[in-house]
């Protein structure tokens, strides 16, 4: 699943019930993932409401889940079972992020050290500016994580566009 140079915006797996990325769980975010380049994913979204905290604002736990998850599948363009789990995340609340926007949220590998890696990933304002950024040390995920034998059981696939 390695990201080829003529297209470079590949769509990641998504699976059923993930909270960030399941595409059926009716209290998940739905986030689509897509490669940018090697070690760089991007997922374009829009914050409903019901996600707030302060009125008309995105919760800063779910900020924090989507950067959680943009950290995360930084190291998936290589291999789609290359799969870790976080270590250690430091947050920065920059700006409030308000709900009902086009929001990119961005993760890009800062170093592949093999059970490990560091990594990052901010998301932005329509305009550009970085409201919420996060510093992510990433592990190798242990094996009863890993040894998922039945994808289609998860739904770990890559869905087509709707």
């Amino acid at each position: 699943m390695g990201v080829h140079p003529a297209n470079a915006r590949q769509k990641q797996p998504n699976s059923r019930m993930c909270f960030v990325c399941g595409l059926e769980n009716e209290s998940g975010l739905l986030a689509k993932f897509y490669n940018e380049a090697p070690g760089k994913v991007r997922v374009d979204w829009t914050a409903p409401e019901c996600y707030q905290g302060y009125p008309g604002h995105l919760h800063g736990g779910i900020a924090a889940a989507l950067l959680d998850e943009a950290a995360g599948r930084t190291v998936l363009g290589s291999d789609p079972m290359r799969l870790f789990v976080t270590m250690k995340m430091e947050i920065r609340y920059r700006k409030p992020v308000p709900v009902g926007v086009p929001l990119v949220i961005r993760g890009e590998m800062i170093r592949d050290r093999g059970r490990f890696a560091e990594t990052r990933a901010s998301i932005q304002l329509p305009d550009g500016t970085v409201a919420v950024e996060a510093e992510v040390l990433v592990a190798e995920a242990p094996a009863e994580i890993t040894n998922i034998t039945d994808l289609d059981r998860i739904g770990w696939r890559v869905y087509p566009e709707e």
